[in-house]
């Protein structure tokens, strides 16, 4: 605020549905807004706002009409270990249901300057920005200082292999990492890819589809449900377009269908490291 001053940046009462509706008058006259829910888990009020309005600006209008510089909604999402029903949703799913946006979730402090740089100043669509809210205080890593931008739509090969493709986003990163180490130490003489999806609509299908015909298997993994998510999508995909590169059925490990309680949260996480382990029992005959 002592930068850009009141008129730019400044608090407004807790009312999902007005601020977003604020946004998309400001957009509808050249501003670009960027927008801060609290949680991902208080956005539904404002779904009206988001859904029948933000998203069709662009396709009601037209290139030479409103909205053309876009706008951002930032959303902290996902569990901390102790936020119980209310604090702790993943709806990015949901989202990705509604044509007109791009749907953002970075892994790290790094990943998210450079992709909310790139939503904010090169997009010309709205942006739903979704940040894993437990890895705010993660001390992962060093942020450049300089001005910067990471490709949207664009997925990173985190790690190559040869054997097996796993595909995820966000927090559940770190879980793939460890569960990785430790399978290519049991299992020695195996190599897993890991890939960020980084934006998870629209998705990078080339990064993935090319990975999935090297390796032949795949694993999807999200925090959110299973039922209907981002991995149903990616897992129809991949079995429609690497069907004859497959040597087995490709999996999905994410969270479980029901509301989060307190007592449960770290339960509902999804178990990559002995999903990764019964994965690889089961095709290990292949594999070698």
């Amino acid at each position: 605020m002592s930068e850009f001053g009141s008129d730019r940046v400044f608090n407004t009462p807790i009312t999902e549905q007005g601020i977003v509706g604020a946004a998309i008058g400001m957009a509808a006259e050249g501003m670009k807004p960027v927008v801060e829910i609290q949680f991902a888990d208080y956005v539904f009020p404002a779904f009206d706002q988001i859904v029948n309005e933000a998203a069709k600006f662009r396709y009601r209008e037209g290139e030479t009409g409103a909205n053309l510089r876009g706008m951002v909604v930032r959303m902290p999402c996902g569990g901390v270990g102790h936020g119980a029903l209310y604090h702790t949703q993943s709806p990015e799913s949901l989202f990705c249901h509604v044509p007109g946006f791009k749907i953002v979730v970075p892994r790290s402090p790094s990943q998210a300057k450079g992709l909310l740089l790139a939503s904010i100043l090169e997009s010309k669509d709205p942006v739903i920005f979704m940040e894993p809210k437990i890895l705010y205080r993660a001390a992962v890593e060093e942020v450049p200082s300089d001005y910067y931008t990471l490709p949207l739509s664009s997925a990173e090969v985190l790690k190559p292999g040869k054997d097996l493709t796993i595909i995820s986003y966000g927090r559940p990163l770190y879980t793939c990492m460890a569960a990785i180490e430790a399978a290519e130490k049991d299992f020695g003489g195996i190599s897993v890819e890991l890939i960020d999806l980084r934006t998870i609509f629209p998705w990078d299908r080339q990064t993935v589809l090319e990975s999935v015909k090297k390796t032949g298997r795949a694993i999807v993994v999200h925090e959110s449900m299973v039922n209907f998510g981002v991995g149903a999508e990616i897992a129809a995909t991949v079995q429609k377009g690497a069907f004859l590169h497959l040597k087995a059925p490709v999996e999905r490990v994410a969270g479980w269908t029901t509301h989060t309680g307190l007592a449960y949260e770290k339960f509902i996480f999804p178990d990559v490291a002995s999903k990764l382990f019964l994965f690889f029992n089961s095709t290990i005959a292949l594999m070698v």
